[in-house]
């Protein structure tokens, strides 16, 4: 049996593997595999699970606090790979702009695409459907203005590779922009990067209208 919903089924059993960084990560149990965290992957696996019962889908949450892209690839065979999800959805990228910033060591958009593409060469052959997650940022506090000039770049590499893969992508950047316009910026991330409850609440929101389930 497969449960489809406007062109993406989902078959029963399958696993759908988040990866990232500490938006995804949100403070997971990480000894426990059935910890999602308190954010958005929280959100979406209760939704999707609550929405498709029969389906007996798995959702496992793989972020971890301060990753960049090459992070992910040092882990990527244990922490992807090995688990063989069906669906796989990543969200990196403001750690790689943030470490210019903080620590003097920043990561270049050819070095994140470079990166970025690696892992995705890895694993385009063995997963049904990858979702890029656009990495985003409110201007909040000041000092957030200048960091839009490295990030900007590598939301526009993350946009290319969804295209050159035709992987489903999801807009967050833009979505949190707009958001802005109807409640001040600390309300959905209080520096600009770490989403409040009704942050994540949006995350999730636009993940599933993404991805169309």
């Amino acid at each position: 049996m497969i449960f489809t919903v406007m062109g993406h089924p989902f078959k029963p059993g399958q696993t759908i593997l988040f990866q990232g960084d500490s938006i995804t990560d949100c403070g997971r149990d990480r000894t426990n595999v059935n910890c999602y965290g308190h954010g958005y992957v929280r959100i979406v696996a209760s939704l999707l699970a609550s929405r498709y019962p029969e389906a007996n889908l798995k959702f496992i949450n793989k972020g971890i606090s301060g990753n960049r892209v090459k992070d992910l690839a040092a882990r990527w065979d244990e922490d992807c790979i090995d688990l063989k999800p069906d669906w796989l959805s990543i969200l990196i990228g403001v750690n790689d702009c943030w470490r210019a910033f903080d620590q003097n060591d920043p990561t270049s958009a050819e070095q994140y695409e470079e990166g970025y593409r690696g892992i995705l060469d890895r694993v385009k052959d063995k997963v049904e459907q990858l979702i890029i997650c656009e990495p985003f940022l409110l201007p909040i506090p000041e000092d957030r203005k200048a960091w839009r000039a490295d990030l900007d770049p590598k939301i526009h590499v993350a946009r290319e590779l969804a295209r050159e893969y035709k992987a489903i992508f999801v807009p967050f950047d833009g979505v949190f922009a707009q958001a802005a316009t109807r409640q001040e910026m600390a309300y959905w991330a209080h520096d600009g990067v770490h989403p409040s409850p009704a942050g994540h609440g949006l995350m999730a929101k636009t993940w599933l209208q993404a991805a169309r389930v």
